[in-house]
């Protein structure tokens, strides 16, 4: 946060002395809740329904193996680049020819994320930028892969931002939750896939022991 708005908010602080108000949290849907093998499923259900291509891998090495396998039977063209999260550092993204690590650029056509959590309840990827993490990835290229840590997938959308906020850390300037390709229907109903977003995205879930 920087100084100015640290001075704006502590002279906001000071003006309303009192004791602070605890907020109760709000009722979670049944779908939000559960164990972890029946939220897992639950994920996958939402996957499908959001046209979300999936795979499940036992490694950390083996997320790189699974990508490989998608684009040579996806195809899609143009440039690949990944983020500098350092969740996909143990995912062997090196066997991958032309990987360039960084910002998409024009040209790009597959980008290659992690994220901070798979949300059951919707089958929905919440995803964070930073200086490790562009957030065009997110948007730019055609073809968006992500890649999900099984530990992380959680029930609710409460549970996913607790999981961000865990252990006291900033938060990131951006977060975006992300519910299958970008579709959009604002012009004369018309569904179009690809508006604001990626046509096309593949999860990758490690379930690394």
């Amino acid at each position: 946060m920087s100084a100015p708005r640290d001075d704006i908010l502590g002279r906001i602080r000071a003006a309303n002395p009192g004791p602070e108000v605890p907020v109760s949290p709000g009722p979670v849907p049944a779908r939000g809740r559960g164990e972890a093998s029946a939220l897992r499923q639950r994920f996958f259900a939402g996957l499908d329904m959001a046209g979300v291509s999936h795979a499940t891998v036992t490694s950390w090495p083996g997320v790189g193996a699974e990508i490989e396998r998608f684009l040579a039977e996806a195809g899609p063209g143009g440039g690949l680049v990944a983020s500098n999260d350092p969740m996909l550092e143990p995912c062997g993204l090196d066997r991958l020819p032309g990987l360039r690590r960084g910002a998409p650029e024009a040209g790009d056509g597959v980008s290659i994320t992690g994220t901070v959590a798979g949300i059951a309840e919707t089958g929905t990827l919440m995803v964070r930028s930073g200086p490790d993490i562009a957030n065009a990835l997110h948007f730019l290229p055609d073809t968006h892969v992500a890649v999900v840590d099984a530990a992380r997938i959680v029930g609710a959308y409460e549970d996913a931002f607790a999981l961000l906020r865990a252990g006291g850390a900033p938060l990131p300037r951006n977060v975006t939750l992300i519910t299958g390709p970008s579709r959009s229907s604002d012009i004369e109903r018309i569904l179009q896939i690809g508006v604001h977003g990626p046509r096309t995205l593949h999860v990758v879930v490690c379930d690394a022991p």
